[in-house]
């Protein structure tokens, strides 16, 4: 159950083959960047299968939630993932 105002977005981005490897390195930066962000309740991703990155992350508001996507469209970890497929689904509380 999502809390009143909260936003939260879970869904998967896929990886051919040959990007894994970079993916994979960048993740961890990612994920720790994600959780010092001021609102983040929780981030997860996790590859479910080889290539498939299953994604959940809830932020306490949409500001909140609009700072992680402008931090994270600026940072590394956006560049490395630049036209990877997402199917992601967003709820607001």
């Amino acid at each position: 159950m999502i809390g009143t105002g909260q936003v939260r977005l879970t869904g998967t981005m896929s990886c051919p083959p040959g990007r894994c490897d970079a993916v994979r390195a960048a993740l961890p930066a990612h994920i720790r960047l994600t959780r010092a962000e001021p609102g983040c309740l929780s981030f997860d991703v996790t590859e479910t299968t080889p290539g498939t990155f299953g994604v959940a992350e809830c932020f306490a508001s949409r500001a909140a939630f609009d700072h992680h996507q402008a931090r994270a469209a600026a940072s590394e970890w956006a560049q490395i993932t630049q036209g990877l497929p997402r199917d992601y689904r967003i709820e607001e509380g």
